[in-house]
């Protein structure tokens, strides 16, 4: 049973992808910016409830009273595809993603990704990368966009970590915007590879906001490392 749903879930995933990539490709950027990111979350949200009603797998949220009025930087652990969904969905509307550059080739997805303006960088221009990633930055916090960074760049899977990238807390360090730390345990019902989806409940954890005003970068990187893996560490590891 959990093999058929999880199947019917990802021919629903399929179309719905398709359906709004055609949408938003359709209305290109004659529509504003905020137009786009309305339809973006509306995809997200109509994702989740598509889990909740095929694969039974909902979430529950803790701190996301602590997101901050300000344009900020969420640093958030990346285990499965579903945080992205999660996060276009729950997150203030206007957000600007940072992502390896392949995804906007991809055909439809990848061309309506183009439309929100995300920072596509090419993971191996090491300090051009980072470059990128400082003046796209900071041009989209002036504007009061949310800057998006998974800063371990790939999906890991529960119990593991990979080194956390410091282009997020450099930026930080740059602008001065506040770091809002994210953990989950989506991994443990929606694998990085997976076709399954399992039942169940996935936690999420907003912290607390980290204020960078005349801290450094080395600090910052490591201040989210420590909450995020330690965040992780408590969340249940079982279906």
């Amino acid at each position: 049973m959990i093999f058929l749903r999880s199947l019917a879930f990802n021919v629903a995933l399929a179309l719905s992808v398709l359906a709004f990539s055609v949408a938003l490709l359709a209305g290109g950027r004659r529509l504003s910016y905020r137009k786009r990111c309305r339809m973006g979350r509306m995809w997200g949200r109509l994702v989740l409830w598509l889990l909740k009603v095929i694969c039974r797998l909902e979430y529950r949220v803790e701190g996301l009273e602590q997101i901050p009025a300000r344009a900020s930087i969420i640093l958030a652990k990346h285990q499965s595809a579903w945080e992205t969904i999660f996060l276009r969905a729950i997150l203030p509307l206007e957000q600007t993603w940072v992502l390896k550059r392949e995804l906007t080739g991809i055909p439809f997805f990848g061309w309506a990704l183009s439309l929100f303006d995300p920072i596509a960088i090419d993971r191996s221009a090491g300090r051009a990368a980072i470059k990128q990633l400082l003046l796209d930055g900071e041009k989209w916090l002036d504007a009061g966009r949310w800057i998006v960074i998974f800063p371990e760049g790939t999906r890991v899977k529960p119990g593991s970590k990979h080194r956390y990238g410091i282009g997020g807390a450099i930026l930080a360090e740059r602008s001065g915007a506040p770091v809002v730390p994210i953990a989950h345990n989506a991994g443990v019902f929606w694998g990085r590879r997976s076709l399954i989806k399992l039942p169940g409940v996935i936690d999420v954890v907003v912290g607390a906001p980290i204020y960078t005003e005349s801290q450094k970068a080395p600090k910052i990187n490591a201040e989210v490392e420590a909450w995020i893996e330690a965040t992780v560490g408590r969340l249940p590891k079982e279906p």
